[in-house]
Parts: C-alpha cells; sequence; structure tokens
C-alpha cells in the first residue's frame, strides 16, 4: 500500500491522474443514475464501473500510442471529467464513434445493477458481503471473474460482460457493507482478489459487533474493535444478538435489536446510516475496481482486453452464406467485399476486430467460424465454394441466429442467398434477437420475387416466401435488396460501407405518396450522405435546401454520383452535402422503399427501465423493451458530443424524443428529455406516456435538438422497438453450470395490461434436458406467475462451453400476437483447484460445430502471466500497475 505519509509530490503521474479524477463529487451503492432521485449527490454502481473503466482505456492508451499518431498526454486529461468520447478523439483521431465502446460499458453496469433486482441474487448475502459471509463472498467474487476470463476467451463477451458486472457489484458492495472504511483503511483490502490468501481477523459468530442506535444516522454504533464485519439485511438469514444490521429504509432487520445498520450506500442517512462515510467508501471502491479490471487485462492481454469492452471505433464483419450450387457468383462477391475491407483497412483504426462467418444450405447450416484475425477469416472464407443443391427453400433464418449469437452488439450482419427460408417458423425469435443484440441485418437476395423462372424447386411456392426477411430486416433496422447475378458484386460495396457507423436520417413520411415528396434533413456533423432507392422506379429527383434538383440520370450531377443496379439505386452526395431541408420525390409502381443514411460520430444509445422502489435499493430495473401498462422509463446516451464541429463551443442540447408507429411512421407521440448528470456525459431521461405503453406494437425513436449554434439537429434509433405484452424474467444461479449437475432457474412471467392466457415453450442449446413446472399460465391485470426451470447438464459437457435457454410466452395457438422471448446465457465450468491458474494463452479463432441440430447461444433480457509488463519498469509509472502487484490474485 501506499505509506500514509508519501507527499503527492512524489506519486507518479498516474497517480495524480486518479486523485484528480476522484476529487470532484460524483453523480456502492445505488444500482444506477435513477437512484440519485432518491439520494441525490450519492455516487452509484454505474457511476464506479464506468469510471473505472475509463481509467484502465486511458492508462492502456498511455502505455500504447497510437500507430501513426502522437501519444497521449497525461496532463491534457488532469482536473477533467473523464469521458469516453474525449478518449477516442485523441486516440483514435477526431470524429472515432465510441458508440461501441459505451454500450459494452453500458452492458457491464447494467448487469451490475441487475444484482440488486434479479430474484435468484437480490436477497443472496454471498453476493453482497452481507451478514458477516465474507469469505463466501470472496469465493464467489474470484468465481465469478474466473468465468468472466472464461467467457472472453471463448470469444462471448457478452456473458463476460455480465459475469464481470455481477463481480464488480459484489466487490463495490464489500467497501459499503463492511467495516472496512471505519476500520481506518485507506487503501482496497490486499487479499480480496487473492484466492490463495486467507480473509483475516473476521468477527466470529459470539462477538458482539453493534450498539443500539434509534437515530437515522449512526455513526458511533460500531463496537470499538478490530474484527472485521459487515451488516445483516432482511430476514435471510435472521441476525443474531448483537451482530449490526445493514440499515435503513428496506432493512426490516434494522428494527431488530440492536437497531440501526453501517451501509454506506448512499448519501441519505434514511437509507444509509453511515452515510457520512460514502465517499470515503466510493473512493475505495473505484480503486478495488479498477485493480479488478487491471487483473482481467493481464489475463486477456491488452487486444482481448479491448475486445471485451469494445475499445475500439471499429465494427465487426459478419457473413451469413447460402452455399448452394447456384451461388458461385454471390460467394465470389462476399470474398471481393471481405478482401477489400480486410485490406483498405488493415492497421487503421477501423480495422474490424472481430469476424463471424457462417455457412447454410438445405438440410444443414454451420458451422460457425469466429476469429480476430483477418487472414484466418480470409482464408476460412477463399474456402467455400458453391457445392450441390439448387433447390429452395434452404436453411437461412436457423444460420442468421447462429450469426447474431455470436456476432457483438451493434454490429451489421449480411446475409447472401437466393433461396427463401425453410426455417420460417424461427421469424419471431430472430427479431426478438437482432432487437436485444440490437444488429442490423442486410440481405442481398439475387431472385426477385415475382419471378416465374428460377431455381428447382420441391414444391410451389409462395410469392410471400421473402416475407420473414422482410420482417427480420424492418425489426433490426436493416433491409432487404433484391437483385441479380450480374449487378451482385456491385450491390455487395454497401457493405463497406455500412460497417463504417451509418446513420438512417428520419423521413417525415414513411411511405412514398404520388405528388408528394418525402422531406429530411441533413446538419453540419454529417458526411457522406446516401440514398438508396429500392422497386420499379420510373423517375425520381432529390433536391437540396438550395432548391437545386438531380434526377435519376446515371453518373454525376450536381449533388453526388447516381448508380442504377437493376430495380436498386443509389446516389452518393458530395461532400460536405447542404446543410438544411432536402427532398426526395419518387415515381414508382407498387411501392417502393427510400432509405436515406449518413455518417457521424453523433449519435445516441438507448435503454429501457423499470423504476424499482421498494428495495433493497431504489434504481432502475434494465429492461430490454417496455411492456404494456408497465410504468417505464426510457434512457438516452448521446454518443460524439466530443466531436461536435466547436469543440469549445457550447454543448448541443436535445429537447425531446419523437415516437412513431413502425412502419407507417405515424407520430405516436413526444416525450421531453430531463438531463441526468453532468451535461457533457449526454444522460438523458424520459418517461414513456401510457397512451404508448398501451398499444402493442413496434415503435421508432428519433432524438430531436438543436447545436450549440442552435441549428437543428434530428437523429433516428438504427432499430425500432416494441411493446410486449408480458414480463418474462428468467434467471439462473449466480455462478457457473457444473458438468452432471442439475441447475435451478427461475421464470416469473407478469401481465400490467388485462387478462392473459399463455402457453409457455422452452428449450436450450445444446440439447440438454429441460424441464419446467409450468406450461400454460392465466393472469388478471397486475398478476405474476413464478416458475422453476430444471436444466440437466451431462457429465460429458464440455468445460468453458455456454448454453443458451430461450422460454417463449405466446397468447393462445391462433393469436396473432408475436410472441415474447427471453433469453438466458449460462456457462459451465468444471470447478477448478484453488491453486490452480487459467492457462495464459488463448486462441483468437473458435469454430462451433453448429451443423443440425444447432449449437445456440443468446442473452438474458432479464438482467449476463500476473507480472507481465510491469517487472523492469518503475512503480510509479503506473498507479494501477501498482494496485496490481498488491492484490494480484491467480484466478
Amino acid at each position: 500500500m501506499l505509506p500514509a505519509d508519501v507527499p503527492l509530490s512524489h506519486l507518479g503521474p498516474s497517480v495524480l491522474l486518479l486523485l484528480q479524477l476522484l476529487m470532484p463529487p460524483a453523480s456502492a451503492f445505488f444500482p444506477n443514475i435513477w437512484s440519485l432521485l432518491a439520494a441525490p449527490g450519492s455516487i452509484t454502481h454505474q457511476d464506479l464501473t464506468e469510471e473505472a473503466a475509463l481509467n484502465v482505456t486511458l492508462q492502456l492508451f498511455l502505455e500504447q500510442p497510437p500507430p501513426g499518431r502522437p501519444p497521449l498526454r497525461l496532463e491534457d486529461f488532469l482536473g477533467r471529467t473523464l469521458l469516453a468520447d474525449d478518449l477516442f478523439a485523441a486516440y483514435f483521431g477526431p470524429g472515432s464513434p465510441s458508440r461501441r465502446f459505451r454500450a459494452a460499458l453500458g452492458e457491464v453496469s447494467r448487469a451490475n445493477a441487475a444484482q440488486d433486482f434479479l430474484p435468484t441474487s437480490k436477497n443472496d448475502p454471498d453476493l453482497h458481503f452481507d451478514a458477516e459471509r465474507l469469505g463466501q463472498g470472496r469465493t464467489r467474487l474470484v468465481e465469478a471473474l474466473r468465468e468472466t476470463v472464461a467467457a472472453a476467451r471463448g470469444l462471448d463477451y457478452t456473458l463476460a460482460r455480465q459475469r464481470l458486472g455481477a463481480a464488480l457489484h459484489a466487490l463495490q458492495d464489500f467497501y459499503s457493507h463492511s467495516n472496512w472504511v471505519e476500520l481506518g483503511r485507506q487503501q482496497p483490502h490486499p487479499h480480496l482478489l487473492w484466492p490463495r490468501q486467507e480473509l483475516r481477523s473476521l468477527a466470529q459468530v459470539g462477538d458482539p459487533t453493534c450498539s443500539d442506535c434509534e437515530e437515522l444516522s449512526c455513526p458511533g454504533n460500531l463496537l470499538n474493535f478490530t474484527l472485521l464485519t459487515s451488516g445483516y439485511f432482511g430476514t435471510h438469514p435472521p441476525k443474531p444478538p448483537g451482530k449490526c444490521s445493514h440499515g435503513g429504509h428496506f432493512d426490516q432487520s434494522s428494527s431488530q435489536p440492536p437497531r440501526g445498520g453501517i451501509n454506506k450506500d448512499s448519501t441519505s442517512p434514511g437509507f444509509s446510516p453511515h452515510h457520512m462515510l460514502h465517499l470515503q467508501a466510493a473512493k475505495l471502491a473505484l480503486l478495488a475496481s479498477i485493480q479488478a479490471f487491471n487483473l482481467l487485462r493481464s489475463r486477456l492481454g491488452d487486444s482481448g482486453f479491448s475486445r471485451l469492452l469494445d475499445i475500439t471505433p471499429a465494427s465487426s464483419l459478419s457473413f451469413v452464406l447460402d452455399t448452394t450450387g447456384s451461388m458461385g457468383e454471390e460467394i465470389n462477391a462476399a470474398k471481393i467485399q471481405a478482401r477489400h475491407i480486410v485490406e483498405q483497412r488493415r492497421g487503421t483504426p477501423m480495422e474490424p476486430t472481430h469476424y463471424v462467418l457462417v455457412p447454410f444450405h438445405d438440410p444443414g447450416f454451420g458451422p460457425v467460424f469466429t476469429t480476430s484475425d483477418p487472414d484466418h477469416f480470409w482464408q476460412q472464407l477463399n474456402e467455400m465454394h458453391a457445392l450441390g443443391g439448387g433447390d429452395e427453400p434452404e436453411m437461412c433464418l436457423s444460420a442468421l441466429e447462429l450469426a447474431l449469437l455470436h456476432t457483438p452488439p451493434l454490429s451489421d450482419i449480411f446475409v447472401f442467398t437466393d433461396a427463401s427460408p425453410k426455417d420460417a417458423f424461427l421469424t419471431n425469435r430472430v427479431e426478438s434477437l437482432t432487437q436485444e443484440r440490437r444488429c442490423r441485418v442486410t440481405f442481398l437476395v439475387t431472385e426477385d420475387p415475382s419471378r416465374a423462372q428460377g431455381r428447382a424447386r420441391r414444391e410451389v411456392l409462395s410469392p410471400l416466401r421473402f416475407e420473414p426477411y422482410e420482417a427480420v430486416a424492418l425489426a433490426s433496422g436493416g433491409e432487404v435488396i433484391f437483385t441479380e447475378d450480374q449487378y451482385i458484386q456491385d450491390v455487395a460495396a454497401i457493405v463497406g460501407d455500412s460497417i463504417a457507423d451509418l446513420v438512417t436520417l428520419p423521413l417525415e413520411s414513411r411511405v412514398v405518396v404520388a405528388e408528394r415528396p418525402l422531406v429530411f434533413r441533413v446538419d453540419g456533423l454529417l458526411r457522406k450522405v446516401t440514398v438508396r432507392i429500392h422497386g420499379e422506379v420510373s423517375s425520381f429527383w432529390i433536391r437540396n435546401p438550395a432548391g437545386v434538383s438531380q434526377g435519376q440520370e446515371e453518373g454525376e450531377g450536381p449533388l453526388g454520383h447516381t448508380r442504377r443496379f437493376g430495380r436498386f439505386w443509389m446516389m452518393s452526395m458530395n461532400d460536405p452535402p447542404q446543410s438544411g431541408t432536402w427532398e426526395i420525390q419518387v415515381t414508382a409502381k407498387g411501392t417502393p422503399r427510400v432509405r436515406v443514411q449518413a455518417q457521424t460520430s453523433l449519435d445516441f444509445l438507448f435503454h429501457f427501465g423499470m423504476p424499482m422502489e421498494d428495495g433493497p435499493h431504489p434504481g432502475l430495473y434494465p429492461l430490454t423493451q417496455p411492456v404494456a401498462g408497465l410504468q417505464t422509463q426510457l434512457l438516452v446516451e448521446v454518443t460524439g458530443l466530443g466531436s461536435r464541429g466547436n469543440p469549445g463551443g457550447p454543448l448541443p442540447h436535445f429537447s425531446h424524443v419523437v415516437l412513431r408507429g413502425v412502419p407507417q411512421g405515424a407520430e405516436l407521440g413526444q416525450v421531453p428529455l430531463e438531463p441526468r448528470g453532468p451535461p457533457e456525459r449526454g444522460l438523458f431521461a424520459a418517461s414513456l406516456p401510457p397512451t404508448l405503453l398501451s398499444t402493442l406494437g413496434p415503435f421508432s425513436l428519433e432524438l430531436v435538438g438543436q447545436d450549440g449554434a442552435g441549428r437543428g439537429l434530428h437523429r433516428a434509433a438504427p432499430q425500432p422497438c416494441a411493446v410486449v405484452p408480458v414480463l418474462l424474467e428468467l434467471s439462473g444461479p449466480p455462478g457457473f453450470l457444473a458438468p452432471g449437475t442439475t441447475a435451478p432457474l427461475s421464470l416469473r412471467i407478469a401481465s400490467f395490461s388485462g387478462p392473459q392466457d399463455l402457453y409457455l415453450r422452452t428449450s436450450a442449446k445444446p440439447s440438454f434436458a429441460l424441464t419446467s413446472n409450468l406450461s400454460r399460465v392465466h393472469l388478471e391485470q397486475n398478476e405474476s406467475a413464478w416458475g422453476r426451470l430444471w436444466l440437466e447438464v451431462p457429465d460429458t459437457a464440455a468445460s468453458d462451453s455456454m448454453v443458451m435457454v430461450t422460454v417463449t410466452a405466446k397468447d393462445g395457438e391462433a393469436s396473432m400476437m408475436p410472441p415474447t422471448h427471453a433469453f438466458l446465457r449460462l456457462l459451465v465450468r468444471a470447478p477448478a483447484p484453488q491453486d490452480q491458474l487459467p492457462a495464459p494463452a488463448y486462441s483468437t479463432d473458435s469454430v462451433l460445430n453448429t451443423s443440425s441440430p444447432a449449437f445456440h447461444l443468446s442473452t438474458s433480457v432479464t438482467q449476463g502471466g500476473a507480472w507481465g509488463g510491469l517487472l523492469g519498469k518503475p512503480w510509479w509509472t503506473s498507479f494501477v500497475g501498482m494496485l496490481l502487484l498488491l492484490s494480484l490474485g491467480p484466478w
């Protein structure tokens, strides 16, 4: 530890940086920013998690100067709020998007907060260091970190982030729930992350720890002793005589002598009897969280750690390829585009960091190939050839589902096929997965749905057979592009454009109507604006704010370059595009589709949450989708504020969100935004209107505001949302699944909008035995039902493999209402001896043999060389490195 008498002038630059960042009050600890309504000025689990991740990311950037750019200077960040946008702009260059990094941090933070809400974790004292179960809590904490490493090495970063969030919650709770701070400790516990080291000086069962306190604030209720203890919460386990309570409004044990409590979760005496020590506990929890992040960095290496937190502006590259005999041109087009992307972006910040390839045909699909090595990806892709088959339909959606489960969130997936899906029954589940993963799916189909001639068919196929693709594309914010073999290589060029963080610009009228132009707006932060038109177009024109028009003539024009590929038109606007209102007029047979996209770093993320005010802590319970009749908050996180045109000028202001029905685009209402936290963080909250929550169906979000000069800003969310009829809450055991065991799972289903007759289906992939005590349920309004599932993990299950459990609820067999899905990822892991180190190396490639029956993974919607690099360096070059030396554990 740092000696108490070391003056600040003798500390290294990273120490000073960390102290600077800790000095300003932040806005554990309560779960997330919603909690601050109950205890203003408190530091939350969300604050601690994000602050620690930003500190370690900055440390990584300082130690690894960017290629081709000047190294970062520590002094540029002193005395400032540390922001992801600023870090990315400084390291990768101005305008580099931090959206995926912030989304990854959001996954960790929401998994952290969920520990206070999930039924399997919220009252477990081992997961919160309550009830003097300090040794058990340390064991569970270390195991959660081991699971994080195992999942990350298996390239399942979503599950890794879920387990990391759970670990950080427990770690941070130790400093708030125990008396470590009251004992006068100034540094994190040196053995908390060291499983070989016994925790010493623990209070025993018969040791009295607290005196009675009748007031809300209890500064002197701990007895004068030097043993480590923690408070009891609730009635399980019951508080023995003489022991401390957690304390606060929600703790039933605090009314039993000795009354009061010792938690430091917040600044409010009504919730935290030791509120006066909240900031000291938060400081140590932050330092400990930085330790944990650095331990993960040492285990995974810098590249693995960067992928864990998506510390890159680049997207992944995911291909789903039909490999039947008629697909030669399409496979060649995919190869050409992949090679172009790999070569063009190699060594740049925009080089993809994750590659996914899934082939399919009939009757099989898979295996899925995932890698972080572009050369391995190209080699695997180059070995694919069109063989056999030639009939229709194919197992396209099964392969797409597999790709979704292995592709990082906020990515684009490209499907190349010339056949309709044989597995259309998966449409609803794949739609739900695209929205849960926030991935955009683009289908490049070399088959005109109206064409009479084509490949061989075993049966007469419906002209509506491509509707599943249309449904998935709509749900994901993607599109279906019909083309012909002669154009496929040109049309496939959109792959490179699409993985460059395109945003879709909202059109005032979503449906093309004769004689009425479509309207969209361009602001000064947009570049590379493109207009795409699909359909049997006879004519169109585009007009800029100055009144300059350009029609469908191919080639260069006054506004940009126009190209035609059969029924697909593209116009690429000249840069910079003129700001203001633009118009598009289209004349066509049928219903053409128009999409306007552009590149920009100013974008937004959004999440939903249910306010929880009845314990154990007030906060916002994360939801994947809003639920009919349930009070729901919308959280908006604006990204790219640090890359605006005038960094020293005023920040953009965002006033409200427009809600629109999908696909027609009718306005459903507007909700005002309320800022949360410092303006530079770009966090806003809004309450969804009851009228929206009473109507089932999809809707889209459009963010409206003004830049620093008062000019309009308009952004649309890439994927629509949907109000679902019921809440499905699926949770598993807090630890891993051991081979040869039966794991109990918990299911809650709740209705808030009226009577529901529901049929429930469950499945597990791989096909482990799964039983449930709940197959049909009737719910009245504001009524819930609970069920249990039992997942049998065979002795032969591979260690460090993943299992996905799906629960589907459908309103009657004949109902037209889409089903509601819940997905839960779980890790199978053989218990390791306490003294066993994980292997230091891991493969960057993964091939899962997923041909039928498929092996699928998914994500729960209810919330999933130790000294290397430090030897030979002066310790003061890395304060977090010093913390690593102090508490590195062999997990």
